[in-house]
């Protein structure tokens, strides 16, 4: 799928893009529009993926998470090989829908992270007296 034969019209005037009812998505330069994975029962933030048109376009359609792997460069079905289908539950756009937020039910084991943890955010980001910055894990 390219940019001409997208599911989704251009963003129209500001106006339209931030008060409209249509959902008109801000692709990147690369066509990518950035997605925010959350467990639909508790709000933990799982994963942050890319979504391409076309992925985007399946994900409505199936009502299962589907995403744009830039490492790969090919569509990826989450949990289609792990059984860790995210099954969306509501899907929010930002006010200048560049960025979208999905509440998601994970399958299989829970998991969500290639790493075999429940989230790909485990590690935090911490600041030493001296300066220094280490990453410490803080869960899985």
């Amino acid at each position: 799928m390219t940019a001409s034969d997208s599911a989704f019209d251009p963003p129209g005037t500001r106006a339209e893009v931030e008060e409209g009812t249509s959902l008109t998505p801000r692709f990147d330069r690369d066509g990518l529009v950035a997605c925010i994975a959350v467990d639909a029962h508790d709000g933990r933030v799982l994963m942050l993926a890319h979504m391409n048109a076309e992925s985007l376009a399946r994900t409505i359609a199936t009502g299962e998470a589907w995403y744009w792997s830039r490492s790969r460069q090919e569509l990826w079905h989450k949990g289609a090989t792990s059984g860790q289908i995210q099954r969306v539950v509501e899907m929010r756009v930002d006010c200048d829908q560049d960025a979208l937020l999905i509440r998601v039910e994970v399958g299989g084991d829970g998991g969500c992270c290639h790493t075999g943890r429940r989230a790909c955010f485990y590690r935090r980001v911490v600041r030493g007296v001296d300066g220094a910055v280490t990453l410490e894990a803080s869960g899985a």
